[in-house]
């Protein structure tokens, strides 16, 4: 590891690229890497044991006694005893919900919340009134009343929400109000689970069949269109798709998009105008725009959108690089499947990626060298409503996982608990320390499970 004194006064942004490079290059993942590290920092232990004790005698005076039993060695286990985990709520918890699924992202974490003991506030959206106004009316008649509260109100009530102490915060959202909720938690050094929204790319092989292809346009049409018009964190955002493919695909999408939507109810509408108007304005691009081949209607009254298909629109549009959260689906094509990778790898890591393939080895490659906060093969959304696996994002898809247990220990702190006896004490553990370094001796015998050598050293038969 090189020194950093140079990039100070260059600053830090070399270093950084530097140590992304490494670990874009996979090195950190290898498992004998990881061992090897692991080894080196025993070996640094063994082999600068006396430089140790130097230091961190000029710096704080300890003896080489206290530098061994605290700093020098790996205390896997210092003394026998009994210790387990003890989960226990945090307290008093706020839940930030969000208006696209505005039931399931309050009932799921505050089942969590309830299960690991806490007393919670609701903070349903103010853009889902009737739903939020529901919450309000009912979880009082179901739930105890004084333990669980429910509040409604707009962008100002959340600000002051904020204003409180809270143990854990749980927002769902933009990652713009995410940024908010963190920097007013800050203050109070409140813990925070972030689930925000992020492009989620779906890769689509070349299938073996017309079946599988079409099992596929289904799955791939119900996570697109059929969740909330595509109103959802975990909705494809965008299809990465061989060149050679694109074309049959597009077909198999419009087709399929005839048979589903027969009549306009049968997909949800966009929520309000302002987001109506963020979906129309991607499309104001004249180059976007000719990107279309499918749809792209726009019923201001009806606040409705056409499933809308775009081939390759310009990478450095905003519909490339802002989170789509409506109908309208890019497919953007590559030489080769494989090459998706490559395509993913620089980009901010999303909540989902989907891949609908066959191909094992893509499968591995994807899991191995993308990250994301869940990986979903040949279906997409499903992997929500699974409660034996983890739900949330990464990086700035957010962070903090929940669903089933992990809801449970997403509102509980492990407490560690450590229990010993009265009846045993080991005077090696304290100064006096003598200059023949006895006692270190035998706190070396405790660090490696040596009883037997300590026992022996004990009754003075070993040194």
């Amino acid at each position: 590891m090189g020194s950093v004194a140079d990039e100070r006064a260059l600053g830090f942004g070399g270093l950084v690229s530097e140590l992304r490079e490494v670990f874009d290059s996979g090195r950190t993942k290898d498992m004998e890497w990881r061992q090897s590290q692991l080894r080196g920092l025993l070996r640094l232990l063994r082999e600068k044991e006396e430089e140790i004790f130097d230091v961190l005698r000029e710096d704080l005076g300890k003896h080489r006694g206290e530098s061994f039993r605290d700093e020098a060695a790996t205390p896997l286990v210092a003394f026998p005893a009994t210790a387990f985990v003890l989960p226990e709520p945090l307290g008093v918890v706020l839940i930030f919900s969000c208006w696209n699924l505005p039931i399931g992202l309050v009932l799921e974490p505050l089942s969590g919340a309830l299960a690991a003991g806490n007393a919670v506030v609701v903070k349903p959206s103010e853009l889902a009134p009737s739903t939020a106004a529901f919450l309000a009316a009912n979880l009082p008649k179901y739930l105890d009343s004084k333990a669980v509260k429910v509040v409604e109100g707009g962008p100002q009530v959340g600000e002051m929400l904020m204003e409180q102490r809270w143990d854990k915060v749980l927002y769902t959202g933009s990652g713009r109000v995410g940024r908010q909720i963190m920097a007013k938690a800050a203050k109070n050094l409140t813990p925070v689970a972030l689930e925000l929204g992020s492009k989620c790319p779906c890769i689509v092989d070349w299938l073996d069949s017309n079946r599988d292809s079409q099992v596929a346009v289904n799955r791939i049409i119900g996570a697109k269109w059929g969740t909330c018009a595509g109103q959802a964190c975990i909705a494809i955002d965008y299809l990465l798709v061989e060149e050679e493919f694109a074309p049959i695909l597009i077909e198999m999408l419009k087709s399929t998009l005839k048979r589903f939507f027969t009549k306009p109810e049968f997909m949800a509408r966009i929520l309000n105008k302002k987001h109506f108007q963020r979906l129309s304005d991607l499309l104001d691009d004249p180059k976007v725009a000719s990107s279309v081949v499918h749809g792209g209607y726009f019923d201001a009254k009806t606040l409705t959108v056409e499933p809308t298909i775009l081939l390759n629109p310009p990478l450095d549009s905003d519909i490339m690089n802002a989170e789509i959260f409506g109908p309208l689906l890019p497919i953007i094509t590559v030489k080769k499947v494989e090459d998706s990778i490559a395509f993913l790898k620089p980009r901010p890591k999303p909540l989902a990626i989907y891949a609908f393939t066959r191909n094992e080895k893509l499968k591995n490659r994807i899991i191995q060298e993308t990250s994301s906060g869940s990986v979903t093969f040949n279906d997409a959304i499903v992997q929500y409503g699974l409660d034996s696996i983890p739900f949330g994002g990464v990086g700035p898809s957010g962070f903090g996982q929940y669903h089933g247990k992990y809801s449970f220990e997403m509102f509980s702190h492990k407490k560690a608990v450590l229990k010993r006896s009265l009846l045993i004490e080991f005077m090696f553990r304290y100064p006096p320390w003598d200059d023949n370094d006895s006692k270190i001796g035998m706190l070396r015998h405790v660090f490696r499970f040596n009883y037997i050598s300590l026992f022996l050293a004990l009754l003075g038969l070993r040194r």
